[in-house]
């Protein structure tokens, strides 16, 4: 028979103690900086857009949760502006989340600097490529509504499903798959693995 070994109540109850002190500050603390963060990420992100639509980057516009592109068409002779709003809090509730799981994380792992180092950046990465994709879709969806570009549905279902393949996979689940990254990769080695060398 199976034997599994007893349940250590007291390293449950530190885990569930660090996520929840953890989850307190890190949200109180990303208030603070989320519209800075939006708003920079924004402006990283739309100038790939713009790149990649052949289109202009005007400006972007901070507001309170909520960040404005304002867009015009290269390929228009008519100077045009489109206004694309996005609301930060859309993309980047799952910071302090995040956080929190990395931070529960810290008894388990080696390496702590790198692996929250890799960790950030795939936050970071992630909401990137949710806006990018959310501003060529929209900006897609614009120019084809004012015959700038040509109708083509299969490229606006190619776009729809690459925007929304990123918000509810990683946008949704985003800190847990990169809980489970970190854990897998950086996880600590026990005497009994043929690789321990600690």
């Amino acid at each position: 028979m199976l034997r599994t070994a007893p349940l250590n109540k007291s390293l449950v109850l530190k885990i569930i103690l660090i996520f929840f002190l953890s989850y307190g500050i890190s949200l109180l603390a990303w208030i603070q900086v989320q519209d800075t963060y939006g708003y920079a990420m924004t402006f990283v992100s739309s100038k790939f857009v713009a790149a990649f639509k052949d289109a202009k980057l005007e400006e972007v516009l901070q507001e309170d949760n909520s960040v404005k592109m304002i867009f015009r068409s290269l390929k228009n002779r008519k100077n045009v502006l489109f206004l694309i709003p996005l609301k930060t809090s859309v993309y980047a509730f799952n910071v302090p989340l995040t956080l929190s799981i990395l931070a529960c994380l810290f008894l388990f792992i080696r390496r702590k600097l790198r692996a929250y180092g890799e960790a950030i950046l795939l936050l970071v990465v992630v909401h990137f490529f949710y806006i990018f994709f959310f501003g060529i879709l929209r900006l897609t969806e614009v120019f084809m509504g004012k015959g700038i570009e040509e109708l083509n549905p299969l490229l606006l279902t190619v776009y729809q499903f690459l925007w929304g393949f990123s918000e509810y996979t990683f946008i949704n689940f985003g800190p847990f798959l990169i809980g489970i990254y970190i854990f897998m990769r950086f996880k600590k080695k026990q005497p009994g693995d043929k690789s321990f060398a600690e």
